[in-house]
C-alpha cells in the first residue's frame, strides 16, 4: 500500500510504500476510497496531541470497501464501510459497561494510536466500522465520519434550544447548520473577524446571521457550540448565551481558556466538553443525514498532496471539508 506517514511531530508527511496490512482477529482490511482531513489530524501532525504511535498514518474519516477479514469476522467482500476516530475500546472498564464507551480507559484512536486512512488501505475493528450504502458518494460521505459525528454529539449536548451559535464555520459547522435548520432551529454563525467569505458561506448553509466572533449576535443564544480550538471563545460565547444557556466545546484540543469574570458563568450558564463518540451516536447520525439531507462541501486532493490539504486547513483557506481520494 501507499501511505502518507508522520514520523516526527511537526514534520511534513512523507509518501511511503508499505506492505499491505493484514487484518487480525475481529478486524477488516479496507481499500480506502476517500478520507476526510480533520482539524484533529492537524493536532496530531503539529504535536498538540502528544502521544501518537510513531510512525503513524493519520486520517480518521475513512470511507472504503472491505477487501479482507480476520478471524471471527463474517462480512461480504466489497461492502462499503465508514471508519471513525474511536477505533477500539476495552469493553470492560466502568465507562464501557455503562454505555459511555467514548470515555473508555483503554481506547485506540484511528490515525493517532493506530494507523488511519491517509493511505490506499487501512485496518479497522469490524465492530467499529459503520455499514454504508453502495450508492453513497465516498468523497461526500467522508466528512460525516468525524465532522458530522462529533457535530451531532455536540448538538445533542447543546440541548433543545431554538437558537444555536456555531463558533468556527468549517467542516463540522457546515454540516450541523443544515441539521439545525431541518430541526427548525435558528443558526447564528461566528467566524474569524473580517472573514466575509466565511460568513457568506455560512449564510449559504442556512445561517440566519453570520458575523465575527467578536460581534454580539442579534439575539441571545440558547446554546453555543465551539468548533474553533480557541480558548478565548469560551468567555465570548458565555457572554452571548442567555441565562441557563450552555457552551459546548466540540474539539479534542483547545488553547487555554483565559480567566473571565464569574458573572459570565452565573445565572446557571454552563460549559461542557464533548469527548469522542459512541457507536450509538454514529448509527443515529448516519441514519439522520440522508433524511435532512446533509450536503457536504468538499475540496478533493490526491493522496500525495495531503500536506497541501493540511496547510489549507491550517490557514483557513477551505470552505467545508478537505478530502483525500487515493
Amino acid at each position: 500500500m501507499r501511505a502518507m506517514v508522520l514520523r516526527r511531530a511537526g514534520e511534513r508527511l512523507a509518501i511511503e510504500d508499505w506492505s499491505d496490512p493484514v487484518p487480525g482477529p475481529g478486524q477488516i482490511r479496507i481499500r480506502v476510497e476517500a478520507c476526510g482531513v480533520c482539524r484533529t489530524d492537524l493536532h496530531v501532525v503539529d504535536g498538540d496531541l502528544t502521544d501518537p504511535k510513531l510512525p503513524v498514518v493519520p486520517g480518521h474519516e475513512i470511507v472504503g470497501r472491505i477487501e479482507a477479514a480476520g478471524q471471527g469476522v463474517a462480512v461480504a467482500p466489497g461492502a462499503r464501510v465508514g471508519v471513525p476516530w474511536l477505533g477500539h475500546t476495552c469493553g470492560h472498564c466502568p465507562y464501557c459497561r455503562s454505555g459511555q464507551e467514548n470515555l473508555c480507559d483503554a481506547p485506540l484512536f484511528t490515525g493517532y494510536t493506530r494507523d488511519g486512512g491517509f493511505a490506499t488501505h487501512a485496518v479497522a475493528d469490524a465492530v467499529y466500522a459503520f455499514p454504508l450504502p453502495d450508492d453513497l458518494d465516498p468523497v461526500a460521505a467522508a466528512p460525516l465520519l468525524c465532522a458530522g459525528l462529533i457535530g451531532w454529539r455536540s448538538l445533542k449536548a447543546a440541548g433543545e434550544g431554538e437558537t444555536i451559535g456555531l463558533y468556527g464555520f468549517g467542516a463540522a459547522a457546515h454540516i450541523i447548520a443544515q441539521v439545525c435548520r431541518w430541526q427548525g432551529r435558528r443558526v447564528f454563525a461566528f467566524t474569524r473577524r473580517g472573514d466575509a467569505a466565511g460568513q457568506a458561506f455560512a449564510r449559504s448553509m442556512g445561517a440566519d446571521w453570520a458575523g465575527g466572533s467578536d460581534e454580539t449576535p442579534p439575539a441571545p443564544l440558547d446554546a453555543a457550540i465551539l468548533f474553533a480550538p480557541v480558548g478565548a471563545l469560551v468567555p465570548a460565547a458565555l457572554a452571548a448565551v442567555r441565562k441557563g444557556g450552555r457552551v459546548v466545546c466540540g474539539g479534542i484540543h483547545m488553547s487555554d481558556i483565559p480567566a473571565f469574570p464569574y458573572r459570565l458563568l452565573w445565572e446557571e450558564r454552563s460549559v461542557v466538553s464533548v469527548a469522542n463518540l459512541t457507536r450509538a451516536d454514529g448509527e443515529e447520525f448516519l441514519a439522520l443525514a440522508p433524511r435532512v439531507p446533509v450536503r457536504t462541501t468538499t475540496t478533493i486532493y490526491p493522496l500525495d498532496r495531503a500536506n497541501e490539504a493540511l496547510d489549507d486547513l491550517r490557514a483557513g483557506r477551505l470552505e467545508g471539508a478537505a478530502v483525500l481520494a487515493p
